[in-house]
């Protein structure tokens, strides 16, 4: 039964081919170039129908192969490459949704789709990538903390505020019991007026 699904959809559809799966659950496929027949066939094929009403089943095959070489009716259909999403919403799309292997074979960046071995390759470079980047940031964070305890180096400088940013709290006043007051240490400051011009 496969056989003859698989005619017909070479007869009457367009055929695409199962490439691979990536580790994300999105599936790719590959259409080659082909030729479909779609209306030119279908007229072109009950016109021939509708003077021969005897015809059998291989006289129709025979007629769909002679149009196919002479070229009658249809449209050609370019190959392409595409990717069936595992989650096939739009707005949940994230970055790294297709590795980037099948993002290049995808785009034609790449011949050849990209093999399994080759995927896992290039997944295990990364985390050995991520692991090294992380030992060499620990090391000169010790490095750096080591320094600043020896003098070798200054430390971060703290910037002093000045004018209304100065304040240290930013919470609730605290009240006390005892009053505070300015009356007995207050002195105006000099002031004379200013001659007119």
């Amino acid at each position: 039964m496969s056989r003859i699904g698989g005619l017909l959809r070479r007869t009457f559809g367009v055929l695409k081919e199962h490439v691979g799966t990536d580790h994300l659950g999105n599936k790719y496929y590959w259409q080659p170039e082909q030729k479909t027949f779609t209306e030119g066939y279908k007229r072109s094929l009950l016109q021939h129908w509708r003077g021969h009403t005897g015809l059998v089943m291989m006289d129709l095959l025979y007629t769909w192969c002679q149009m196919y070489r002479c070229g009658i009716g249809g449209r050609i259909v370019r190959a392409k490459r595409m990717v069936v999403a595992a989650n096939p919403t739009e707005f949940e799309y994230l970055e790294g949704s297709i590795p980037s292997e099948w993002d290049a074979w995808i785009r034609g960046r790449r011949k050849q789709p990209p093999s399994i071995e080759e995927l896992v390759k290039n997944q295990n470079y990364r985390e050995h990538i991520k692991i090294k980047a992380r030992e060499v940031e620990e090391k000169e964070q010790a490095l750096q903390a080591k320094e600043y305890e020896e003098g070798l180096v200054a430390g971060p400088a703290q910037t002093i505020a000045k004018g209304h940013a100065a304040a240290t709290s930013f919470g609730q006043p605290v009240t006390s019991e005892e009053p505070v007051s300015t009356a007995n240490t207050f002195q105006p400051g000099s002031w004379s007026p200013t001659a007119k011009k």
